[in-house]
């Protein structure tokens, strides 16, 4: 579930950089909402375990702090993707 929710909320996030901010605007929307993606998988299922107790209250209970880290991922991915674009042109 929690999974899901990082995706979901990265792709978000890939939209509204792309609709708000220009990122990625000359390779698309599609760019932006797989980028967004990717950094809110990463981000939730990367960074959030380092940041948390080993041993969660409940397995599979939502995690507000993952979440917020995979907004941050989300986020982050995408200006990199945007600084190679403009830096490298791929």
């Amino acid at each position: 579930m929690n999974i899901a929710v990082w995706v979901l909320a990265g792709a978000a996030i890939g939209w509204a950089a792309y609709a708000l901010l220009k990122f990625n605007e000359y390779r698309g929307i599609a760019v932006s909402l797989v980028l967004g993606a990717a950094g809110g998988f990463l981000g939730g299922n990367v960074i959030t375990p380092m940041l948390t107790s080993p041993a969660p209250a409940v397995a599979e209970g939502f995690d507000p702090l993952g979440l917020l880290v995979a907004g941050i991922g989300a986020a982050a991915l995408l200006a990199l993707g945007n600084l190679v674009y403009k830096r490298f042109g791929v």
